[in-house]
C-alpha cells in the first residue's frame, strides 16, 4: 500500500470553495465563497459567558514548583477577571496602555482580559527584553512608542531593574512580589481582590470593537520591532477564521497544549481562542532548543490533545524524541488529529517521517496544516484544511483576500480582511508603506502554486524578499528555499543553519548539529554538501564554505526568537569573527571548502 492510499485520522474541515480572479497583468486574487461568521466581536463579553457556562472545569493548567499539574478553574478565572478589569477602570484612563512583561502563566490570562474588558490597550512583551545583558535599547523603544500608564512584568530582579530603569515615576507598576522594587508597587493581590460594581458588565457592552485593544510587538528581525495596532474586531475575526478552517478538527474545547509564548501571534490566538472555546490549555514550559526540548517531551508524554503546534525546528527534535521513545509515540498519537507548523516550511522529509510513525502507531496518517500569518494579520489566516501530501501554506481562511502578485516565477502574497492590522503604532509613514493602492498588506512573503493548473490544491512557500541577497558576481540567493533543502541535505544531523554573506563570491553556511552526532561530521556534511553542489544549476545554489560551529543561536542576543525562528541579520552581525574565518583564505580545522 503506497502511502496516498493510507487514510487520513477522521477530522473535521472547512470545505474548499475558492473564489479566483486573474487579472491582465498577471495578478491573481484568491478568496474563499465561505462568509466570515463572528460570533461576537466583544472578545471579553464572549470569553467571560463561556468561563461562566463551563463552571468548575480547568482553564489553564501549569507545572508548580513541585512539578505538579495546578489549575485555574474557569468560575475563578471570571472572577479574577471581573475584578482586574474593575481596578483597571477605576485607576486607568480608558484608552491607555498596560504594559506586561511575562512568560505564560495565569496572572498573564487574566490580565489580558482584564486589560480588553477594561478598555485598556494590552501591549504584551517578551522577558527577554529585560533580560539581555543591561542592553535595554529595545525595552526603551517600546516604552517610548507604547507610552504606558501601567506595567506588570514576572517576578524577578533582572525585569524589575530593567523597569525602575525605563519607567517614568507615572507609571503606575503592578507586582506579584511589591519588595523586588525600591518604589510603590501595587500588588498583584490588590487588583483580582477588588470587588466588582454593578455597572462592570454595562461598561463591558459599551466596548467598541473597532478601538485599539492590543499592541503585539513584531520580531524585529530587521531592527527595532514594530507595534502592530489591532482591534477587538480584528482578533474575533482572525478566531472565527482559525475556528471555521481548523479549530473543529483541533479540538479547541478540550485538552491542549503548547509552548508558544503569549506576547506573539500564535500563541496569543491559542490563549484567545482556547478560552472562547472552552478549553484547558497546558502550558509547556519547553522550547524547541537543545536541553529545554526535554521538558516538551516530558509534558508530551503525559498530556494527550488532538493538536500540536510548533516551528519546524521543533518538530525536528520532535521526530528524534518519538523515534525512540515508545511511551511519548503512544500518548502523542493516541488523540492527534491536527499538527500545524509555523515561522518557517516545513521540511518535506521532515513530514513523510511524523506521518510514517503516526500510520505505524494509529493506521492512519495525521492531518498536517501550516499556520501562515504574522503579527499583521493578528495570527494564522491561511491553512492546509484539506487532505494532501504536499506541505504548504494552504488556502484563505474566509474573510480574507489574497493577492498574487507576480514576483519573477513566483508570487508576492498580499493581504487584505477584517483580521489585517489598521497601522504600526505611531508609524505613520511606515504603515502606509506597509500597504499597496488597494489596501492590501505587503508581506513580503514569497509563495507559488503546488499546481498552477489546480490552485484547489494550495500554495507552497517560496521564500522571502528580504531573505534574498547577491552574492559578488550578481546572482541571487534565494533564501529560503535555499536554507529548507540544505537542512533536507543535511538531515538528520545538522539542527540550525544560516546562509551567508551578501555580496561575498561564494556562498557559505555557518551550521550547528545536533547533540549526539557522529565523531566524523564535517567531513560527513562536507561529502552531502559536495553532492548536493552537484545537482545544483547556477553558483548561487551551491554551498563552497562550511563551518561547524558549538555556540549555536543566542535568543538572549536577538538571534533566536520567542517563536524559535533564527534571524539572519543577528547572527551575521553578531558573528562577524565566525564569518571572516568561513571566508578566510586558510580555513581553519572546523571549515570545509566544498568542492
Amino acid at each position: 500500500m503506497s502511502a496516498a492510499d493510507i487514510p487520513f485520522r477522521e477530522a473535521q474541515f472547512l470545505p474548499v470553495d475558492l473564489a479566483i480572479r486573474r487579472r491582465p497583468d498577471g495578478t491573481i486574487d484568491l478568496r474563499s465563497n465561505i462568509a466570515l461568521e463572528v460570533d461576537d466581536p466583544n472578545l471579553p463579553r464572549a470569553i467571560l459567558r463561556r468561563a461562566s457556562a463551563q463552571g468548575s472545569k480547568p482553564a489553564i493548567a501549569w507545572r508548580g514548583p513541585d512539578g505538579q499539574w495546578q489549575y485555574l478553574r474557569y468560575d475563578h478565572l471570571r472572577r479574577d477577571i471581573e475584578a482586574a478589569a474593575q481596578w483597571l477602570i477605576d485607576h486607568v484612563p480608558r484608552g491607555r496602555t498596560f504594559l506586561v512583561m511575562a512568560g505564560n502563566g495565569p496572572k498573564v490570562a487574566v490580565l489580558t482580559v482584564a486589560a480588553w474588558a477594561a478598555g485598556v490597550v494590552l501591549c504584551p512583551v517578551g522577558p527577554a527584553y529585560g533580560q539581555v545583558g543591561g542592553n535595554l535599547t529595545r525595552l526603551r523603544h517600546v516604552f517610548a512608542k507604547a507610552n504606558p500608564a501601567i506595567v506588570y512584568a514576572d517576578p524577578d530582579p533582572a525585569l524589575a531593574a530593567a523597569i525602575e530603569a525605563v519607567a517614568g515615576t507615572n507609571v503606575m507598576i503592578v507586582a506579584s512580589d511589591p519588595g523586588l522594587y525600591s518604589r510603590p508597587a501595587v500588588p498583584f493581590g490588590e487588583l483580582v481582590g477588588t470587588a466588582p460594581d454593578q455597572g462592570l458588565h454595562v461598561a463591558i457592552d459599551a466596548l467598541d470593537p473597532h478601538d485599539v485593544s492590543t499592541c503585539m510587538l513584531t520580531s524585529g528581525s530587521t531592527g527595532l520591532p514594530k507595534l502592530v495596532a489591532l482591534s477587538l474586531s480584528n482578533l474575533a475575526a482572525n478566531s472565527a477564521q482559525g475556528y471555521m478552517s481548523i479549530g473543529r478538527a483541533a479540538g479547541w474545547d478540550d485538552v491542549m497544549i503548547d509552548w508558544l509564548p503569549w506576547h506573539h501571534a500564535a500563541g496569543a490566538g491559542l490563549l484567545r481562542n482556547t478560552l472562547l472555546n472552552g478549553g484547558t490549555l497546558h502550558i509547556d514550559a519547553g522550547k524547541p532548543a537543545p536541553g529545554l526540548f526535554d521538558e516538551t517531551v516530558r509534558n508530551l508524554r503525559e498530556i494527550s490533545s488532538a493538536w500540536f503546534s510548533n516551528v519546524p525546528a521543533g518538530y525536528a527534535m520532535l521526530l528524534d524524541a518519538l523515534t525512540r521513545d515508545p511511551v511519548l509515540r503512544s500518548t502523542f498519537f493516541s488523540k492527534m488529529r491536527l499538527m500545524l507548523y509555523g515561522g518557517a516550511g516545513l521540511a518535506q522529509p521532515v513530514y513523510d517521517a511524523l506521518q510514517a510513525l503516526a500510520v505505524e502507531q494509529t493506521g492512519h496518517r495525521i492531518h498536517m496544516s501550516t499556520g501562515y500569518g504574522m503579527t499583521e494579520s493578528v495570527s494564522a489566516c491561511m491553512t492546509t484544511h484539506f487532505r494532501t501530501e504536499r506541505v504548504g501554506i494552504g488556502l484563505p481562511a474566509p474573510g480574507l483576500e489574497v493577492k498574487l502578485v507576480p514576483y519573477g516565477e513566483r508570487y508576492e502574497v498580499r493581504l487584505r480582511g477584517p483580521n489585517i492590522m489598521r497601522s504600526y503604532l505611531g508609524e505613520p509613514e511606515i504603515t502606509a508603506a506597509a500597504f499597496d493602492g488597494e489596501g492590501y498588506y505587503r508581506t513580503g512573503d514569497l509563495a507559488c502554486f503546488h499546481e498552477p493548473d489546480r490552485p484547489e490544491e494550495g500554495l507552497a512557500f517560496a521564500g522571502r524578499i528580504a531573505e534574498e541577497f547577491k552574492l559578488a558576481g550578481g546572482t541571487w540567493v534565494y533564501g529560503g528555499p535555499m536554507r529548507d533543502a540544505l537542512l533536507d541535505a543535511l538531515s538528520p544531523h545538522i539542527a540550525e543553519l544560516v546562509l551567508c554573506d551578501d555580496n561575498r563570491d561564494v556562498l557559505g553556511v555557518l551550521a550547528w548539529p545536533k547533540p549526539s552526532v557522529p565523531a566524523e561530521l564535517l567531513d560527513w556534511a562536507a561529502a552531502r554538501l559536495a553532492v548536493f553542489n552537484a545537482g545544483q544549476h547556477g553558483e548561487s545554489a551551491r554551498v563552497r564554505r562550511f563551518g561547524l560551529f558549538s555556540n549555536p543561536p543566542d535568543p538572549r542576543a536577538s538571534e533566536v526568537s520567542d517563536k524559535g525562528t533564527i534571524n539572519r541579520r543577528a547572527v551575521l552581525d553578531n558573528r562577524r569573527d565566525e564569518v571572516d574565518r568561513l571566508y578566510a583564505a586558510a580555513p581553519g580545522r572546523d571549515i570545509r571548502v566544498i568542492p
